[in-house]
Formats: structure tokens, sequence, C-alpha cells
């Protein structure tokens, strides 16, 4: 009942991309797996999307810059790009198979954000760089984002890899900001319920931060709701 697309080694596990027939509710689904750990669904996308449109709606101004670290298949991506505002985004994914499945069209959206002229698909380490002196774009050392979007690990405490822990820190807040523009966001994806312990943390770096909870019924069980939720810290 699936069809395994592409399967890939990677410096942290092989990673595969398969389409998934599901009878119960008569669709395909695309799936993205790290050896056997589920990275995302088509089926489940809502969280994605608003970490896009969460992160955009706390902007003010127009011709906006921003940063996507992790592209999985592309639906934060896609969400900043239909911001009328957006002037530039750069997507950062530590993967080169995933960057590959959409410049090739194997993904549900297929060229699309290959295909668009104001997004750019880079091959990183987030974390590295955005521990690095230089930061994110190697043409323009130290560029400013107005916002940085992160949906990469499953939460700030349940990580992919090691790679990350210091990001998640009072201190690595505090330090990507050099990467921000004044009035800057950023913003965290989490598949769990929001945590006031995260809230809390990032309250420690940024001027402002709060969570916004995420509420979607789950098709899979009988219409279900789940909660997942969306962090935002606001440079001053």
């Amino acid at each position: 009942m699936f069809e395994e697309l592409d399967y890939a080694p990677t410096p942290i596990g092989a990673i595969s991309l398969r389409r998934r027939h599901i009878l119960s509710l008569g669709i395909d689904v695309f799936e993205i797996l790290l050896g056997d750990e589920h990275l995302m669904s088509s089926l489940f996308t809502a969280s994605e999307i608003a970490l896009a449109e969460k992160g955009m709606a706390a902007l003010k101004g127009d011709r906006l810059d921003v940063l996507v670290g992790g592209l999985g298949l592309g639906y934060t991506a896609r969400a900043v790009l239909a911001d009328h505002r957006l002037l530039s985004l750069d997507v950062v994914d530590l993967l080169e198979p995933v960057i590959r499945w959409h410049r090739e069209g194997l993904v549900p959206m297929k060229t699309e954000l290959a295909d668009d002229p104001k997004c750019r698909l880079v091959q990183g380490d987030f974390f590295a760089l955005a521990a690095s002196p230089d930061g994110f774009d190697a043409e323009h050392p130290g560029r400013q984002y107005d916002a940085l979007l992160i949906d990469i690990d499953h939460t700030p405490e349940r990580l992919l890899h090691g790679g990350s822990k210091g990001f998640y820190t009072a201190e690595g807040f505090r330090s990507v900001q050099r990467f921000l523009k004044p009035g800057g966001i950023v913003g965290l994806w989490s598949d769990e319920p929001p945590d006031e312990a995260i809230t809390n943390r990032l309250a420690g770096a940024f001027d402002q931060a709060w969570a916004e909870p995420v509420v979607f019924a789950n098709p899979l069980q009988e219409g279900r709701e789940v909660t997942q939720a969306v962090y935002l810290g606001r440079k001053a």
C-alpha cells in the first residue's frame, strides 16, 4: 500500500520519501522518514503552515526577508511565499536528498518552491550556521532577516540529533539575534502542546515571547483534536 519514491544515506541516518495510500480516507499521503522515525506527513500540515502564518503576522512593514530552517515537504516555505509582503525567502536544510526531491518534483507541490524566484534552497546545517560568525548567507556575511522560522526538531526538548541542543538555550537564542533585524521574529515549531518552560526560556532572551496553540482534527482518529504549538520570540 505504499511506494518508496527515494531512499538515501545522510550524515544523520538513512532518509526516505514514500507515498502511502490510506484506504479509509481514499487519498495518497506523502511521508518523510529518518530511519523508522516519521519526520513529516502531507496529512498533517496545520502547524507547519501556522508557523509561517503566525510568524509573518507578527511582523510589521513590507519587503520582508525570511529564512526557514528545515524544508521537509515544503508547507512552511509555501505559506511564507503566500505573504504578499515577502521580498526573499532562504530555506536551509541539512539533507541534500530533501532539496533534490523539490528540484526533481517528487513531493506533492512538485517543483513549486524550486521554481519560485523569491525562494532559494540552501543545503547547510541551520544550527551550525546560527552559531557561526557569518550566519546563513555566504555571499553576505552577517546578513539579517526579518524572521527566522525553524521547523527541524520535534520540540526543543526532543531533538533529531545532538547538534541542535545548544541552540535551545537562553544563550543560543540571544546569539541568533545577531541575524535578526530590529523587531524581528524567531519562530519554533513543536509537535506537542505549548510548554510554559519553553516560553520562559525564550522570554529570558527576547524582548517578547509567547506560544500559540495550533489545534486540528486527526482524520485517522475520527476527528480527535490534536494540539501542537508555535513559539515566537521578538527582538527589541
